[in-house]
């Protein structure tokens, strides 16, 4: 049966346009239920069962099935995906709209949906003829998608019937919407509101937990005290940034003081891009990532960024004196150039909720049920949850998500979402880092699967297609030890004419990974491969990353080369790109490569290409660091892993030598050589890499710190930074160039990837490239992947696809992959620290000594070489009497009593694990040395209480 749909589209030109469809309608669609008669039982995928039994309810003692509306699918999907909820009807009416309203809800439902255990069943109502409704005269959209939702369960009553009279199988229709509910039971149709059944679902108790708490009316607080100011609705938001009244942006909060916040303003705009959000009240219930409308203050009341730490203590509603008195601590006496544009949050138009990790701060109060989460992201507030399993969950990491936030509660309100295991257990700490940053962790599918090559694999004719064989040339590749996803290779080796052929050769992912495949969209999706202390997040499966696609010795691998001609001063006089077969004739560590290169009997072909690499490389790197490269530092520590117990044994600073430097020169060249290259063939498609010039404001922490030691660093450009910074030494503290190179690096601005038609700026500063690209590294990053298949079609050895010269979706693709591969940073850190606190905790105490980085008002940040560790000494502990702080952010400096702490100062602290938190267990840092009377403890060992266990206390006294 054919329908016609017709609806009015505005063109771009103002005018109107009636758009006609055709709509089919069919009476093959099966219901989903097995053995059903009426309909043949026809389905596809996932189908109900025939006779359901679980879960049972209190309401319904019938079997049945359940079918929900649109909004129980967008707010309670944590309900729907517990395993004791199955047999589930999905609408299409329901889904099309959940995928214009929630993409990640709507691929959480798609899971599900797949998950065959679960027997979700998608029902095409709207292709049915016995289902389909027109929209009636007068009716909106969202009344007609309610009534073919009803349509949809009154029919399946009805058909159910068909199928056996005696098994009385019903379908309930689960809304929470009050009058679609009433219309539902007048219409005959078993109805409830997702509260309503869950809790009549005995056997389940721990399910009504997951229920999201929709009405922030009779979930407020008993203190009806007003606490915050009513958000402005979205359309006074959208007229007021229209007109500029308002500005519109990303609400970041802080790690330090979660009563400071900025927010990013969107837009090309340089003038106010960054605006200062500051006490309890400006923030007004704004959540880190919410996209926030905000109200800018007169510059009379614009204040400086703080230099106070402070943590949320869990304080109640009735504590706001004790706010006020910490957000008067916010406020202090600066100079007018320190001023920032400052405002407050007025509306919310977007809120980016996500589900969060933390852990359960029971309730004093002896059978309460409602107690605060607190968030391992200490940058997301306290969230009130209802729960019966407190006891349960205590100690435990859980999940939680925000459901709202009234005007009168102190925080959010939220619901328990899944319980992931023991505080403290590296398995469930891993997991927390990974969900909290976002790292796409799962198996890959059986779909994702199905586009691996078949083994035993091998290369074929048709492979060697528009490819050279390069398997005579003495490649070899030079990795970190333990590395088995070796993405690139090298050569070099003298030609007939005296110059040298350099080439660097690189896996070739593209030819195994095709554009629009599902192993392609779920590597786009990962963007990256995350390393972790013991464990790699691959973003390819393991058969390419560590077999097929790795350029291991003695096996033949394809490659993508990028083959140069030199002299012998590095100038290049050909440069040549081409898919090719390469035999690499030694997997070397950078340990190896070195003792090859250093050794005085080794003679071999590749020790000869080796040392010709070197001698190249390093002639290289001194004409890059002449045209203004940056060479920067960074604290990178490496932990050595029993075997057995898997916990870090030792810890040590990573050790680089000339074979790093040697490696890093040729990916450099390479990856700039493909740049060019790209950017000749495809001037308005290429991705790049851009490194954008930091503001001189990002400066000013570092000129201060290197005038405190009687040192000038000028920032003017790229060059005169890099100089100035070779020119700052102390003959008395050599350490303090190396400090000084971390704090530059703190400056920097954050690398990103973009799309050479939506950009101008091309320019790397760091590199001090014009013009630079991601070529060397397609097993582990997909920008590379891209960058492949631009440089084949641009040298006839692969050809193009539509998406490829589309500068709209590479942007999107570029916006991905800078999330994922800041996401995949932080995850880094998160790792690295918790192996440090697994370290330290089987070391006891231990006093080393550290340097000053930072200054703040009521702290000093310390860097201890000798791990690679960063920490803060705090000056103020609480029910300890407050010390005399001056803090001076002019020098910088802080004076505690007598004695004045700068930048770089070198000080003594003792590291020791505070388990005093179980939700946030850090490494602590106490003040040995200067010595300040009631400020620094002893190197005595017994005054210390760390919540430990007694008899390690009694092995440390030992």
């Amino acid at each position: 049966m054919l329908k016609s749909k017709t609806f009015l589209k505005k063109t771009r030109a103002g005018g109107v346009m009636k758009i006609v469809r055709e709509h089919y309608l069919r009476d093959d669609i099966g219901c989903g239920a097995p053995g059903c008669a009426a309909c043949g039982g026809a389905h596809e995928g996932p189908a109900l069962e025939p006779q359901p039994q679980d879960p049972a309810s209190s309401l319904c003692p019938r079997p049945h099935y359940l079918l929900p509306d649109t909004n129980v699918l967008l707010h309670q999907i944590d309900v729907l995906e517990d395993p004791a909820i199955r047999n589930v009807i999905v609408l299409q009416t329901v889904l099309q709209e959940v995928r214009n309203r929630s993409a990640p809800v709507y691929k959480r439902i798609r899971d599900v949906t797949n998950n065959r255990e679960k027997h979700f069943y998608t029902f095409t109502n709207e292709h049915h003829r016995e289902t389909y409704v027109e929209q009636e005269q007068g009716e909106n959209a969202n009344d007609r998608n309610d009534r073919a939702i009803r349509v949809a369960a009154k029919w399946y009553n009805e058909h159910l019937k068909k199928i056996s009279a005696e098994n009385q199988l019903q379908v309930i229709f689960i809304t929470n919407d009050r009058k679609n509910k009433e219309k539902a039971v007048e219409e005959g149709i078993p109805a409830f509101t997702c509260e309503e059944y869950v809790k009549s679902l005995t056997a389940n108790p721990e399910l009504i937990d997951r229920l999201a708490c929709l009405s922030d009316k009779g979930n407020e607080i008993e203190s009806g005290k007003v606490l915050f100011s009513e958000h402005l609705p979205l359309s006074k938001l959208q007229q007021g940034i229209k007109s500029g009244t308002y500005l519109q942006g990303t609400f970041r909060a802080s790690r330090e003081n979660y009563l400071e916040a900025t927010v990013w303003i969107h837009g090309d705009t340089e003038e106010n891009k960054e605006i200062i959000i500051q006490g309890l009240k400006h923030l007004n219930r704004a959540v880190h990532e919410d996209i926030v409308a905000v109200e800018l203050f007169p510059k009379s009341q614009w204040v400086a960024p703080s230099s106070v730490v402070l943590h949320d203590e869990g304080l109640n509603e009735d504590d706001v004196e004790k706010e006020e008195e910490r957000e008067q601590m916010l406020k202090t006496a600066v100079s007018e150039k320190m001023l920032k544009p400052t405002g407050r949050v007025i509306g919310i138009i977007k809120r980016n909720w996500r589900p969060y990790c933390g852990m359960l701060s029971k309730s004093d109060i002896k059978e309460s049920r409602r107690h605060l989460f607190t968030p391992a992201d200490k940058r997301i507030p306290r969230i009130r949850i209802e729960t019966r399993q407190a006891s349960t969950l205590e100690g435990r990491r859980i999940i939680v998500a925000i459901d709202g936030w009234p005007r009168n509660s102190r925080y959010p309100n939220g619901h328990f979402v899944k319980n992931l295991g023991d505080v403290g257990e590296k398995e469930t700490e891993t997991e927390v880092l990974l969900l909290e940053h976002d790292v796409p962790h799962q198996p890959f599918s059986q779909a994702v699967l199905s586009f691996l090559p078949k083994m035993p694999w091998s290369i074929t004719e048709k492979d060697m297609k528009n490819r050279e064989d390069l398997r005579h040339l003495c490649v070899c590749s030079v990795d970190p030890p333990g590395c088995t996803d070796i993405d690139d290779a090298l050569h070099c080796r003298e030609l007939e004419n005296g110059n040298l052929e350099v080439g660097v050769h690189i896996a070739d992912v593209s030819h195994f990974i095709r554009p629009g495949n599902a192993l392609d969209q779920e590597s786009a999706r990962r963007g990256t491969t995350v390393y972790l202390c013991e464990k790699r997040i691959d973003m390819v499966p393991e058969l390419l990353s560590s077999n097929l696609c790795s350029l291991r010795s003695n096996v033949d691998r394809l490659a993508f080369s990028c083959i140069w001609e030199m002299n012998h001063n590095a100038e290049i006089l050909k440069t040549r790109f081409t898919k090719s077969v390469i035999n690499s004739k030694a997997s070397l560590t950078y340990a190896e490569a070195q003792m090859r290169i250093d050794s005085a009997t080794m003679n071999d072909d590749i020790t000869t290409s080796l040392r010709g690499l070197n001698k190249l490389a390093k002639i290289l790197k001194k004409r890059r660091i002449e045209k203004g490269a940056l060479t920067l530092s960074s604290p990178e520590v490496r932990f050595h892993i029993d075997s057995e117990t898997h916990d870090p044994i030792d810890l040590q600073t990573k050790e680089l030598r000339e074979t790093n430097s040697m490696v890093e020169e040729f990916m450099l060249l390479a990856n700039i050589s493909v740049a060019k290259k790209i950017h000749e063939e495809f001037s308005e498609h290429a991705l790049l890499r851009k490194h954008p010039a930091p503001p001189p404001s990002n400066y000013e922490i570092l000129v201060k710190a290197a005038k405190s030691k009687n040192l000038e660093i000028k920032t003017d450009t790229a060059k005169s930074l890099a100089d100035s910074l070779d020119r700052a030494e102390s003959p008395t503290f050599p350490y303090l160039n190396t400090l000084l190179r971390i704090l530059a690096t703190r400056c920097m601005m954050q690398a990103v990837y973009f799309c050479s038609g939506m950009d101008n700026d091309f320019h790397h500063y760091g590199l001090a490239s014009p013009i630079y690209t991601h070529f060397t590294s397609p097993i582990r990053r997909y920008a590379d992947i891209i960058v492949h298949r631009l440089l084949a079609v641009a040298v006839g050895a692969d050809c193009t696809y539509p998406e490829l010269t589309d500068k709209h979706k590479l942007a999107d693709i570029c916006k991905n992959l800078n999330f994922r591969h800041k996401m995949a940073q932080y995850a880094q850190r998160a790792s690295v620290a918790f192996h440090t606190q697994l370290f330290f905790k089987s070391r006891g105490i231990i006093s080393e000594e550290a340097y000053i980085l930072f200054v703040r008002k009521n702290a000093i940040v310390v860097l201890i070489p000798k791990y690679g560790l960063e920490g803060t000494v705090f000056f103020e502990e609480k029910d300890k009497p407050k010390p005399r702080l001056i803090y001076d952010d002019e020098i910088p400096s802080l004076t505690i009593e007598d004695t004045v702490f700068h930048i770089f100062d070198k000080v003594k602290v003792k590291i020791m694990l505070d388990s005093s938190n179980l939700q946030h267990q850090k490494i602590r840092m106490s003040l040995v040395e200067p010595q300040i009377p009631g400020i620094s403890i002893s190197t005595d060992n017994s005054n210390m209480d760390l919540n430990e266990p007694e008899r390690k206390k009694t092995k440390l006294k030992k």
